[in-house]
């Protein structure tokens, strides 16, 4: 289901379902939680700059040409003064799947922070074990008590795994139990499954808000400017760097190799070298790289050895993966530093503390408000909801052509390891998505609204 697109001057907004019909009004509620600390100093006349009008939008890109199209926008998240949901009636779910990230636990905290603190809602279950929990495994009761500390250690309390999905199981639970309200933080195959659960849910006729919250330590979403949890790998990965130069400094000719991860993007490797000016050479996926010969690797190595007597290599994990499988015979990285599980298990730092916050606060105003099928998240320094299917249409990557590549290069000062043939031509700027009626105009990504004639 591609969601309507609502044209605005030179502009197109994308869209997300959204539940036509207002059961009640936010101020109305906000006016009651005046008598509670957050909201006891807000005047009734200072309410109004509290929400977020509906209109809103917020671009896809930023910098245009003066006689270029405006491009794509997507709904600007935030609270509405109007809601879809009595809070009396909210039965919400939050469930955790794939791998471990930084801020896992941050997220969850927030989401049942902001339903029972903002909202009133008191119904709130944990699913244990990833999309397998919704059938196969008992839920965990959450509120605030529950979830009070939980920020301060990594890992998730619900538990997550991979796989499990099967979409008629999962809403069959999700009727059966009489929940409105689904939260699902996953990586991009995560959020597949979680599209496909959105249009199950739709087929059906049911009225629950499906709203997804991006999760990948690798930041190969696409779209958003970050995925939470990449500030605090970065800076784990920087420690694991720092001790890897120290043990190559005190050996002659020493050599510290780190394996990051990033198996088919290489943004941690990239920022972490960035960030720590210890590095002599970086290899990510991105970019292809030969061993041996005039300009290659190994004679790269020879020479720096020769100038500084050690130096530190960074390696994401996919990198080279064409030149590993004929000699992993050899071992070559048997002694590698691989903090992969140490940077996966910590809590979050006070960056993406904060950015986790945010990204649950507007998650649960967009399900409250009504809105449905989208993943809330970061463009151009705004929260937004996105639809669905721009979030999983493709993965981000390293552009090796792009600004921070070469700055990168400067810092190392390491070549590019490429041919001519390496570098991959200038795509032409894709148009912007036709409308349904074939007229060429630019648009904002809107959230489609799911209305009770949608739902029949």
């Amino acid at each position: 289901m591609v969601p309507r697109v609502t044209n605005r001057r030179s502009s197109t907004v994308l869209g997300v379902i959204y539940y036509r019909t207002f059961l009640i009004s936010l101020i109305i509620f906000l006016i009651s939680l005046r008598i509670r600390i957050h909201y006891k100093t807000i005047q009734l006349t200072q309410l109004q700059q509290y929400f977020v009008d509906s209109d809103d939008s917020v671009p896809e890109k930023i910098v245009v040409h003066k006689d270029g199209p405006r491009g794509i926008h997507f709904r600007r998240a935030g609270p509405r003064q109007k809601v879809y949901f009595d809070s009396d009636e909210v039965h919400a779910c939050i469930v955790t799947c794939g791998g471990l990230c930084p801020g896992l636990n941050t997220v969850i905290r927030e989401i049942v922070s902001s339903l029972s603190c903002m909202y009133g809602v008191n119904r709130i279950l944990g699913i244990d074990g990833g999309y397998r929990g919704f059938y196969a495994k008992n839920t965990i009761p959450l509120d605030s008590k529950v979830v009070n500390d939980i920020h301060k250690r990594g890992g998730t309390i619900l538990g997550t795994s991979r796989g499990g999905h099967d979409t008629a199981k999962i809403v069959d639970s999700i009727q059966d139990r009489g929940i409105n309200q689904v939260y699902i933080i996953g990586g991009d195959g995560t959020q597949r499954g979680a599209s496909v659960i959105f249009e199950e849910i739709r087929r059906r006729g049911l009225k629950v808000a499906v709203v997804g919250i991006p999760k990948t330590i690798d930041d190969d979403i696409p779209v958003i400017d970050r995925s939470f949890g990449f500030d605090t790998a970065v800076e784990e990965a920087q420690r694991a760097i720092n001790a890897a130069h120290v043990e190559a400094e005190s050996n002659e000719n020493g050599i510290g190799f780190v394996k990051l991860m990033g198996r088919y993007s290489g943004f941690i490797a990239m920022y972490a070298t960035l960030a720590s000016r210890d590095v002599d050479c970086c290899l990510i996926p991105e970019s292809p790289f030969y061993l041996e010969g005039e300009g290659g690797l190994l004679e790269f190595i020879e020479r720096r050895l020769k100038e500084n007597g050690h130096m530190v290599i960074v390696l994401a994990e996919g990198a080279g993966q064409e030149l590993m499988s004929k000699s992993m015979e050899s071992n070559a990285l048997e002694d590698a530093s691989d903090p992969t599980y140490m940077i996966r298990a910590v809590p979050s730092n006070a960056s993406d503390n904060v950015y986790c916050s945010l990204l649950a606060q507007s998650a649960v105003h967009g399900a409250m408000a009504g809105y449905t099928g989208y993943t809330s998240g970061l463009v151009n320094g705004r929260q937004t909801y996105i639809p669905y299917y721009r979030i999983t249409e493709k993965q981000n990557h390293v552009v090796i052509t792009d600004r921070m590549w070469a700055r990168l290069l400067s810092s190392t000062n390491q070549p590019s390891f490429l041919g001519p043939k390496d570098i991959p031509e200038e795509k032409k700027e894709l148009p912007v998505t036709p409308l349904p009626d074939g007229e060429k105009c630019d648009a904002v990504v809107d959230i489609p609204p799911v209305t009770k004639e949608v739902t029949k």
